[in-house]
């Protein structure tokens, strides 16, 4: 249990700068939809989804590579090793994305704002030049560090919005000779998103300057090499996953059943805005691969290593459960975060993309097998598959359905994922996960919402949908007490409670 108690540590830490950073999104939500009409937003969630692609390109990999390495080979050489390599390679990348400009504009059909390219070559590149320097922070154990240093930024971009989109606008209607007038534009409302993003990552790479310099210029060529091979197939994973994870905004916008491209991008809008409501499972996910990544490498060594991971698994999955219920039980609740109620139509995707994150959770918990057996092929095999589930169902299906399709292509896609991971990696390397009990977790979760939403459809109103909601979370909370009562009872803090 000590393991696993190092675990819930590290991913507490590393889960609230992890949990802030996915959060700011969450909380310019109601702000951001309330500055923006439904194909403002669309247009910036279409950005958004372009730059994780980028993101993708620009790592290669080398993060998780660095953390397979940096437990088999000299530390030092491979932070030296793999720090050039970051370093020239943001380089090149980010003067060719500047070269593929106007065609990547035309593309996302942002034709009208060009520089929006630019400034997310500047997010891409500094964040890229900052994910070894966090990565060594993880490695070395300082999550507080780590924690400080994203939340700062974090707390940076929220004020850089704030500043651009509501204090500017009012200075200028108030004095238009206020100095603010030399450059703001009150028609680039997604640049200055944009802007407060680079002046973020800046920030971020500042205080990391530490560990970004702090690097020989010591190549090991043949360790690199050992690295690509390693890095290399996680493009392939990272690329498909992108696909799974934002790509359906940008055929959103290609294929939407509208008339014009301004109501494709509203479609988006409604769509981006509706899956932020999914973000309570995401955040967990984000919390637990943060912490559990280097987790994994260093537990390998132990010889109960397959029971500790089995435990994760469990632990992982309860909390998933609560949190699907705690969101689609208080819909009514959580949908008043997005202020333009014109939006509040695509709520029906919230319950099927909280699902898919769940899959998608299990799917990265699940994973360990093949990062540890040196496999990581099969890590982009399998999400390569996901890749063409989620291309076919939103290029047959979107025409047809538009965002119900992109929902219900994550649903399938994370979850054909998480099976087959499975199925292939109880082959490969046994781990004792009790997996009818998950799955009859989940599929117990699924029906009280089912309940739920039967008796409010009979019996409507908000006082009836949260006193029923509170008790349904609460039987639920109490019978996973009564089924797991010995493993709660070996936790700290919560074990003595439970009798």
């Amino acid at each position: 249990m000590s393991s696993i108690k190092k675990l819930a540590g590290q991913t507490m830490w590393y889960g609230v700068s992890s949990i802030a950073a996915r959060f700011i999104n969450y909380l310019l939500t109601p702000y951001l939809t309330f500055k923006f009409s439904e194909s403002q937003y669309g247009e910036m969630s279409i950005v958004y989804a372009f730059i994780p692609f980028m993101n993708v390109i620009f790592t290669y990999g080398m993060e998780t590579a660095f953390f397979r390495f940096a437990n088999t080979a000299d530390k030092r050489s491979v932070y030296n090793t793999t720090s050039i390599s970051m370093i020239t390679s943001t380089v090149l990348l980010c003067f060719l994305l500047m070269v593929l400009q106007h065609p990547l504009s035309v593309l996302l059909q942002i034709n009208l704002h060009p520089e929006y390219l630019s400034l997310s070559a500047a997010i891409i590149a500094l964040d890229a030049l900052s994910s070894i320097p966090f990565a060594k922070l993880r490695q070395d154990g300082r999550p507080v560090k780590f924690a400080v240093v994203k939340v700062g930024g974090i707390v940076l971009n929220i004020i850089s919005i704030y500043f651009f989109l509501s204090l500017c606008p009012k200075w200028i209607a108030e004095n238009p000779s206020h100095w603010v007038h030399f450059f703001f534009k009150p028609d680039w409302a997604v640049g200055y998103v944009l802007l407060a993003n680079v002046i973020q990552s800046v920030f971020t790479l500042l205080f990391l300057t530490k560990e970004f310099t702090g690097f020989a210029l010591k190549f090991d060529k043949e360790l690199w090499l050992s690295m690509m091979k390693y890095g290399l197939p996680l493009i392939i994973a990272g690329f498909a996953g992108m696909i799974n994870e934002t790509f359906d905004r940008i055929m959103l916008g290609w294929w939407a059943p509208v008339k014009t491209v301004d109501e494709a991008k509203a479609q988006v809008g409604i769509y981006s805005a509706c899956y932020k409501l999914s973000i309570l499972i995401t955040l967990a996910v984000q919390a637990f691969r943060m912490g559990a990544e280097p987790f994994f490498f260093k537990q390998a060594t132990e010889g109960n290593a397959p029971k500790v991971y089995a435990r994760v698994m469990k632990f992982f999955v309860i909390t998933l459960c609560l949190m699907f219920l705690l969101v689609v039980l208080y819909l009514d609740i959580w949908k008043h975060f997005i202020r333009n109620p014109k939006m509040w139509v695509g709520l029906k995707v919230v319950p099927i993309l909280l699902l898919a994150n769940m899959f998608l959770g299990i799917y990265y918990n699940l994973s360990v097998w093949y990062k540890l057996g040196h496999k990581t092929m099969a890590g982009a095999w399998i999400t390569l598959i996901g890749a063409i589930i989620t291309l076919l169902i939103n290029y047959f299906f979107i025409p047809h359905f538009s965002y119900m399709a992109c929902a219900w292509a994550t649903f399938a896609c994370y979850g054909s994922m998480m099976v087959v991971s499975f199925v292939w990696g109880q082959k490969e390397y046994r781990i004792p996960y009790a997996w009818k009990k998950l799955v009859a977790y989940i599929v117990i979760v699924v029906l009280l919402f089912f309940m739920h939403e039967a008796v409010i459809s009979f019996l409507p109103g908000k006082a009836v949908s949260l006193l029923l909601g509170t008790g349904l979370l609460a039987l639920f909370t109490w019978f996973i007490v009564q089924v797991e009562k010995k493993e709660f009872q070996k936790m700290p803090l919560i074990g003595k409670y439970v009798t």
